[in-house]
């Protein structure tokens, strides 16, 4: 069931919806990510901005006695100040967007050198030292800092430390499998429903050529529903439907109106036949338009066949059926055995079923010297089986049998009187009740051909 569910266009359609979806996801999740640490990088870049531009204005505008002060102020908020910096700059330093930032803050005449600091040399704001977490997530991360170097309006030079940390939230924490699994459930939903409404008209689609197969003249599919690549489907399969019936129903009156049409000279060839003086000649004259009749009655009954339309079925005591048949063979010399019951009725068109039973009877009786009759009900199916005692017939040709006219050359000939026609009406009146016919080689020395009808009980 679930191989067959997955094979199915619901499943493939609700594959892709999920899978573009979550791939979707996945893709905005990841530009977000990196526009946010875009985002942060500049949030972080224009806080350092501010803080050292305060710290180096304080400078430049506050008396020297002051700057114990400023450089107190600064540590509280995560920064050390030293106006008496020792460190030296080799080479020239690339130039950072604080770098850019200060410099077009303080003017482009300052000199300005920005660099990375990690470790225990950046200073720690004093809310780290506070109450709260000391591990977790984010909470290991070493202590960075930017090292910005300048020179303030007397000349002299200063060094800001300006320390940050970068605390990301928990990934995997808080209520993100909570909120993962109400998106996944919720996408699943979805999926399914557009999924569903998605092939709903193929899957009528489907059903409607089912129908056909069984039921030529099956109410054609509405053309007003679903899209329009669907509704052109429709329409096409509504032409093709009724181009079919119209096909069988000329074909049918044709083979017909033929088979009819004969009658009445074969009556009178038979007739003048008997005035032929030569017996020998005249025995096989009317054996030729003997068999030549029973042809031309097979085809009709075969044109009759293909256009019969049952519009509702009977309850037929199928049991009462099959032994009326055995009997009337029985009777007639014929070696034929009954075994098994159903014991219930079953809704089928009398006259045709009893064709159809009575078809294959005579085939395991005419090729198959006797007939074994066995009826039984498995499930919802009636089952009529039927062993003859023939030679069976090659696997190859087992198909080929049910096609109009095809008999088998070894003991279907015309000198047994076969017109070809006896299984392929039988196996129109089962399709035409929703049923079928097998057929299976025994395999045995006493034993030839298993003929199995199955019949719906409902």
């Amino acid at each position: 069931m679930i191989k067959s569910f997955f094979g199915s266009m619901t499943a493939r359609v609700f594959l892709i919806l999920v899978g573009g979806t979550v791939i979707s996801g996945m893709l905005v999740m990841l530009l977000a990510s990196y526009e946010k640490r875009d985002f942060d990088e500049k949030t972080h870049a224009q806080r350092t901005v501010e803080r050292v531009v305060q710290i180096i204005r304080l400078l430049d505008e506050t008396p020297d006695s002051a700057n114990s002060a400023i450089v107190a102020i600064a540590r509280e908020y995560g920064m050390r100040v030293d106006l008496n910096p020792s460190i030296a700059v080799i080479g020239k330093v690339p130039d950072s967007i604080v770098t850019t930032e200060l410099r077009a803050t303080l003017g482009n005449n300052r000199d300005i050198t920005v660099l990375q600091g990690e470790g225990v040399d950046c200073p720690v704001r004093n809310y780290d030292r506070g109450p709260g977490p000391t591990s977790g997530p984010g909470m290991d991360e070493p202590v960075r800092c930017e090292i910005v170097l300048a020179k303030l309006k007397d000349g002299s030079s200063v060094r800001v430390d300006v320390s940050h940390r970068k605390r990301p939230p928990p990934p995997f924490g808080g209520g993100f499998f909570k909120n993962l699994a109400l998106f996944l459930s919720a996408l699943t939903l979805l999926a399914l429903v557009v999924a569903h409404m998605a092939t709903k008209p193929l899957r009528k689609l489907a059903q409607a050529a089912h129908a056909l197969s069984r039921n030529i003249d099956h109410p054609a599919i509405p053309v007003g529903e679903g899209s329009t690549e669907v509704r052109e489907a429709s329409v096409a399969f509504n032409s093709m439907q009724s181009s079919i019936r119209s096909y069988i129903e000329e074909r049918s009156i044709m083979l017909a109106a033929i088979a009819h049409d004969l009658q009445t000279p074969l009556t009178r060839l038979r007739l003048r036949l008997e005035k032929v003086s030569d017996e020998t000649l005249r025995t096989k004259l009317v054996e030729d338009l003997t068999a030549t009749q029973d042809l031309v009655k097979e085809g009709l009954e075969f044109a009759r066949t293909m256009s019969a339309d049952y519009p509702s079925f009977d309850l037929v005591d199928l049991d009462s059926l099959v032994e009326t048949l055995c009997n009337d063979a029985t009777d007639s010399g014929q070696e034929v055995t009954l075994s098994g019951k159903i014991g219930r009725p079953l809704r089928a068109s009398p006259h045709a079923l009893r064709r159809c039973i009575a078809n294959l009877l005579d085939n395991a009786i005419k090729y198959g010297k006797f007939a074994h009759i066995s009826v039984k009900q498995e499930h919802d199916k009636a089952i009529i089986s039927i062993i003859d005692g023939g030679a069976g017939i090659p696997p190859d040709q087992i198909e080929a049998v049910f096609k109009p006219f095809n008999r088998l050359e070894s003991s279907r000939s015309r000198n047994s009187g076969g017109t070809g026609l006896g299984l392929t009406i039988a196996r129109i009146i089962a399709e035409k009740h929703h049923g079928s016919i097998k057929l299976k080689n025994m395999g045995s020395k006493d034993l030839g051909l298993l003929v199995t009808l199955e019949l719906p009980m409902s």
